[in-house]
C-alpha cells in the first residue's frame, strides 16, 4: 500500500525549517518503501518562495503559501496586501483544502505545532479526525527553558499540544543536548519525544547550479564563511570579510540569499578592500560540499548549518546569533563542550580573533565520530512504526485510495 506524507514549515524568517523537511522527504522517499512494501509520495508545505527552488524526490511537490514575516507587531504579510488575521485564515484554509484532497497517512510539522498564529490548529483537528498520524519535529534546542515554557503555555499547555500529536521527533543527539532534561519540553510532550540523532549524514544535495553560472568554489586550500540564509548574518560577515586568511589560502564568504542587498554590497566592498584572496557569493548550490572541502569554516549556529558541519571533519568556529532567541548560543556551547566545534560570543569576537583562528585551525581536522549523526537513517523506521501502530486505531489510513 502506498503512503502519502505531508510536511509543514512556516518559513517566516530564513529557510531552515523547509530545508530540514526537504532532507526528511528525501530520506523517507528513499528508505520507507523497503519498510512498508509500498511507494511513497508527498507534499512539502512552505512559506517562502525560495524553498521551492530546491529539488524533491520523484512523486513529491511543493505547496508554497502566501508569505508571512515578522513585524514589530507580530506577524504580517510578506507581500500580499492583507491584514495578518485574513492572511492567516487564507493560509489555514489553503492547507486544509490541500490535505483534505491529499488525505495523507502521516503529517509532520516542523517546530511549531500550530503554525503561525494558530493556522494549523483546525488543520490538525481535521487530520486527527481522518486518522492521519501526526508528528511534531523539533530541532534539539528550542530556547531558554523559561522562554520555551512560556511558548507552550501560550499554545494551551503541554497536555493540550500532546493531545493533537502521536509523536515528537527531536533531531539531535541526546548525549549532546536533550530538551527533555533541560525543561524545554513539559512532561506531557517529553513523554512523546524520541531523539533521532542529528539530521547530518545523508542530507540531499542543494539546488542545482543555474545554467551558465560558474561555481563560487575557489581552488583549495581555502577557508569558508557561511551565514545560513543571511538575513541576520551581517555582523559576522563584516568581521569575516575584514579578516586575513592564512598564507596560500583563499577565503570564500557566502552571505546567504536573504541578506539585504545593501548589506551584501557592504560586505563585497569590505572584501575588496581586504585583498584579492577574499571572494563573496550570495549563495552556492552545494554548501555541504564547500564545508567538507574547506580547510576551516566560520559560521553561525543554526541547526542546518551545524548538521552540515557535523557531517564533516572540517574545523568550525561558531559565532551564534543571540538576538531574539538563545537557541544558537545554547547549541554552540553544547557542541563545543563535546569537542565538536569552537565558539565565540558574537558581541565579543573581533576580526583579529577570526584571523588568529584561521591560522591555527587550518593545521588539522576534527573527529566527530562520537556524535549521533544518523537521524535521517532512523526517521524512516520511526515513521514506519508509527504508520503500523496507527492503522488499527484508524482503519481509513490503510484503505484510502491513491
Amino acid at each position: 500500500m502506498d503512503t502519502t506524507i505531508a510536511l509543514y514549515s512556516h518559513d517566516s524568517v530564513g529557510l531552515g525549517h523547509a530545508r530540514r523537511n526537504r532532507a526528511l522527504a528525501h530520506a523517507l522517499a528513499a528508505q520507507l518503501p523497503a519498510l512498508t512494501g509500498g511507494g511513497v509520495r508527498g507534499l512539502l508545505i512552505a512559506g517562502h518562495p525560495d524553498a521551492s527552488r530546491d529539488t524533491l524526490p520523484e512523486g513529491w511537490d511543493w505547496l508554497v503559501l502566501p508569505g508571512m514575516t515578522r513585524t514589530r507587531g507580530g506577524y504580517g504579510a510578506r507581500r500580499l496586501g492583507l491584514e495578518a488575521d485574513a492572511l492567516r485564515d487564507l493560509r489555514s484554509a489553503t492547507i486544509d483544502a490541500a490535505l483534505t484532497a491529499l488525505r495523507p497517512d502521516l503529517f509532520i510539522a516542523d517546530r511549531h505545532p500550530f503554525g503561525i498564529d494558530g493556522e494549523l490548529a483546525p488543520v490538525l483537528a481535521n487530520l486527527r479526525a481522518r486518522g492521519t498520524a501526526t508528528v511534531l519535529g523539533l530541532r534539539e534546542v528550542l530556547d531558554s527553558p523559561r522562554v520555551a515554557a512560556a511558548e507552550w503555555d501560550s499554545l494551551g499547555g503541554g497536555e493540550h499540544v500532546a493531545s493533537l500529536l502521536d509523536a515528537i521527533w527531536v533531531y539531535g543527539d541526546r548525549h549532546v543536548y536533550d530538551p527533555r532534561l533541560t525543561g524545554e519540553l513539559p512532561p506531557a510532550l517529553a513523554r512523546l519525544a524520541t531523539p533521532t540523532g542529528y539530521l547530518s549524514h545523508g542530507r540531499p544535495a542543494g539546488r542545482p547550479a543555474t545554467p551558465g553560472r560558474t561555481s563560487p568554489k575557489p581552488p583549495p586550500p581555502y577557508v569558508l564563511t557561511v551565514l545560513g540564509g543571511g538575513s541576520d548574518g551581517v555582523a559576522t560577515a563584516r568581521l569575516a570579510a575584514s579578516s586575513r586568511p592564512p598564507a596560500g589560502h583563499r577565503h570564500l564568504l557566502v552571505t546567504g540569499p536573504q541578506m539585504p542587498e545593501q548589506e551584501a554590497g557592504e560586505i563585497r566592498a569590505l572584501a575588496a578592500a581586504s585583498g584579492e584572496a577574499v571572494s563573496v557569493a550570495r549563495s552556492a548550490p552545494d554548501v555541504p560540499e564547500l564545508i567538507a572541502d574547506a580547510a576551516s569554516v566560520v559560521c553561525m549556529g543554526g541547526y542546518n548549518t551545524m548538521a552540515e558541519v557535523m557531517a564533516t571533519d572540517t574545523p568550525a568556529l561558531v559565532i551564534p546569533r543571540s538576538r531574539r532567541r538563545q537557541e544558537q548560543p545554547r547549541r554552540a556551547r553544547a557542541l563545543a563542550a563535546v569537542g565538536a566545534v569552537e565558539t565565540r560570543d558574537a558581541d565579543l569576537v573581533t576580526t583579529e580573533d577570526i584571523t588568529a583562528w584561521w591560522h591555527r585551525s587550518v593545521r588539522g581536522r576534527v573527529d566527530r565520530g562520537h556524535l549521533d549523526l544518523d537521524g535521517l537513517g532512523l526517521v524512516p523506521s520511526l515513521a514506519a512504526e508509527l504508520l503500523r501502530s496507527s492503522a488499527p486505531a484508524h482503519p481509513e489510513v490503510s484503505c484510502h485510495v491513491s
